[in-house]
């Protein structure tokens, strides 16, 4: 960022959602519409990826980063205290619509939700 003068210039917070007002967010926007069985999420655009929190009590639910390729995302969930692959196989990679019903019917996805 570009130093106004003898200011120097904003940092970002931890945690706070960078976002360019010009480009909407299609994967996002997505994301949010989906209808989620256990209640709707909050989707939070963070470093490579989206994290998925519960509106009804604010816990990590999931975390997807787009891999690059059409819609295809990285799966993670909650497990302890870091984002972990879901399951003994590592990363699970597949398409968004998918994804989401991955998570959605998956119930240690909502285990602090």
């Amino acid at each position: 960022m570009k130093a106004l003068r003898g200011m120097a210039p904003r940092q970002p917070v931890p945690g706070e959602e960078i976002t360019t007002a010009t480009k909407s967010d299609a994967l996002r926007e997505r994301i949010a519409a989906f209808a989620f069985p256990h209640g709707g999420v909050e989707v939070v655009r963070v470093n490579r990826g989206y994290t998925l929190y519960s509106r009804r009590t604010g816990g990590p639910v999931a975390r997807l980063r787009p891999t690059g390729r059409d819609d295809t995302v990285q799966v993670l969930w909650w497990r302890r205290d870091a984002w972990a692959a879901p399951g003994d196989f590592g990363s699970v990679i597949m398409p968004l619509d998918e994804a989401l019903d991955f998570i959605a019917t998956e119930s240690f996805f909502w285990i602090n939700a």
